[in-house]
């Protein structure tokens, strides 16, 4: 699985375990919605900025997007 895609799961992951839609994480973040929703497809990388501020509007650790976990 490349670097994208693991981003992309623990994205979602994390910002449904915080019950949170994609369009409440865009207004966290200042990001559009359909940033958030590319990012979490997989379609588009972050920038190092754009995952700073996903980390900060989410009140995670930066390293938790990028770290491999088994799905389910």
């Amino acid at each position: 699985m490349d670097l994208n895609e693991v981003m992309a799961r623990n994205l979602r992951r994390i910002r449904h375990g915080k019950k949170l839609t994609q369009e409440e994480l865009a207004h966290l973040t200042g990001l559009s919605t359909r940033h958030i929703g590319a990012i979490e497809r997989a379609e588009m990388s972050a920038t190092l900025t754009v995952l700073g501020q996903i980390s900060k509007a989410l009140a995670v650790d930066p390293r938790e997007f990028l770290t491999e976990t088994s799905p389910g």
